[in-house]
């Protein structure tokens, strides 16, 4: 009886998403240019032709990089801010609602500001001169060393609060007497964090590490629109070339083609992630 209740969401799951997407993975075996009726069918021609575009296999290295670096840096820093704020300092209540701001601002809107801030005649290198560090200025955007850096740095920025919220969850979540306890053993603050803090947190370790790897696979927003994968394609990831090759050059089948490859690649990484995790949360319980 319980699977009736059930049965009108999965059929909107399955026409909303399920459907679109076989649809749409079934077009990247075609020569589909988005706009005819009629295609053919290329068998793995598309995958083939991915395979030996040097464009996208860059786009596939960036796309890692800002993941692993996104991942790793956004979750430290707001491991750090929740730590911070889970004091018993009187602002800790504002300093929350600071950290946490920049994530409910629409990434479009962060990329914009960050672009202003970023040039060369912008706030960041205004500030370095007034510091007297005017030889650390930069063209932060143009200069195809640090684009890429430059772009991590606006994603870990707007979504640290984020993740910051998450371990706050975790960190009230235990109970006061484990604290009192390790203070009567004689544990200082790194051995209280090794041993008791980090086992206990790990169910937000897990919920953190997959929100952060999954959201710097298919990041888009704020690269697009601070820098459009350039420069000369030094920050161009595997969604935008997927919007470049559909819409600016029509080439909709071996755009499907990446997205397909695309896909595969979050579900792998992202389970392969979550199978490590939710191991070592059951070790830790």
């Amino acid at each position: 009886m319980p699977w009736w209740f059930v049965l009108p969401a999965l059929a909107f799951f399955a026409f909303v998403v399920l459907v679109p997407a076989l649809r749409g993975a079934m077009y990247s075996f075609t020569d589909w240019d988005g706009l005819a009726r009629e295609y053919s069918f290329v068998g793995f021609d598309q995958y083939r032709a991915l395979l030996a575009d040097k464009g996208a296999r860059g786009a596939l290295l960036h796309t890692l990089v800002i993941a692993f670096a996104v991942t790793l840096v956004q979750n430290l820093v707001g491991l750090l801010l929740a730590l911070g704020v889970n004091t018993a300092i009187k602002s800790r209540n504002v300093l929350r609602v600071l950290f946490f701001a920049p994530a409910v601002i629409t990434p479009v809107v962060t990329a914009y500001l960050w672009k202003y801030l970023y040039s060369p005649q912008g706030a960041l290198n205004s500030a370095l001169d007034v510091l007297g560090l005017g030889a650390w200025a930069q063209d932060w955007l143009g200069d195809s060393g640090i684009a890429l850096w430059s772009v991590v740095a606006v994603i870990v920025w707007q979504f640290s609060g984020y993740s910051m919220v998450i371990f706050l969850a975790g960190l009230q979540s235990i109970p006061r007497e484990i604290y009192e306890a390790s203070d009567m053993d004689g544990a200082g603050p790194v051995r209280r964090f090794w041993h008791i803090v980090r086992p206990m947190l790990a169910p937000a370790f897990t919920i953190n590490l997959m929100l952060s790897l999954i959201g710097g696979l298919k990041l888009f927003d704020q690269v697009w629109v601070m820098t459009q994968g350039g420069p000369g394609g030094a920050t161009d990831t595997l969604s935008t070339v997927i919007y470049r090759e559909a819409f600016q050059f029509n080439a909709f089948a071996y755009s499907t083609a990446m997205a397909v490859v695309l896909t595969l690649f979050v579900i792998v990484s992202s389970g392969a992630q979550y199978g490590y995790l939710a191991r070592q949360e059951r070790k830790n319980a």
